[in-house]
Formats: structure tokens, sequence, C-alpha cells
């Protein structure tokens, strides 16, 4: 039997999606009700591959940006994006410092455009 993608958002209009119904395939018994996806299953599947990177070099950032490919800051902000995704509080600003890196990284925003951007939104001067 083919497995179906993960899904952890409506496709439709990205709301949290609730589990209606479980089936076993060897007995054919169905459960029906609602349940909640626990907190792991609400990862993207980009958060999900940093976690098990990240958990393969054993929490060290600097492997893991360099198996992945993308910078130190890059790979610290994916793992504040997975902290926030699983429900733990954030000690920073709710700005989207992940996208700015990226940003930074494709050559679609300078550092300083960056810096001005954080400032704004933080309401720094």
């Amino acid at each position: 039997m083919k497995k179906n993608n993960r899904l952890t958002r409506c496709p439709v209009c990205g709301g949290e999606l609730i589990i209606s119904e479980f089936k076993c395939p060897e007995c054919d018994v169905t459960i029906r009700g609602s349940f909640y996806l626990d907190d792991f299953a609400r990862l993207s599947d980009e958060q999900l591959y940093f976690l098990k990177i990240f958990i393969k070099n054993r929490g060290n950032l600097s492997d893991v940006q360099k198996e992945i490919g993308i910078s130190y800051p890059t790979a610290k902000a994916r793992l504040e994006g997975v902290v926030r995704a699983m429900g733990f509080s954030e000690e920073k600003s709710n700005i989207d410092t992940l996208k700015i890196l990226e940003k930074i990284e494709k050559g679609e925003l300078t550092p300083e455009e960056a810096k001005e951007i954080l400032r704004g939104e933080r309401g720094e001067k």
C-alpha cells in the first residue's frame, strides 16, 4: 500500500488539520474521532529534515550547517524555527529571522537592509 505524503496544514486555507479517522490495514478496524497532531507531526518537511540532521550531528550547529550547505546564522535561525513550531516560547522578537537570512544568502537583501528591517520591526532606532 502506497503511503501518502504527510499533511501538516490544510492545503486550501493553511489551517490546522485534525485527524478524524485511523484504519488498521491488517484487520480493517476503523477508529473515528478528533485526534490532534503531536508536536513533531506539526513540523514542516523542511523543519523535520533539519531536526534529523541536527540530531544526527548531536546538536552541533557547525556540523549541521556544513552538511546542509548553509551559513551558521541560517542554521541557527532554522533551529529557532523548529523551536517555535514545537510551541516553545520565543525569547526573541517574533520576526522571521530565517527568511531574512535566506534572502541575504540569495542576494535578495543586503546585510544593511536586513539590519534596517530588524531594527524597524523591533522598534529600535
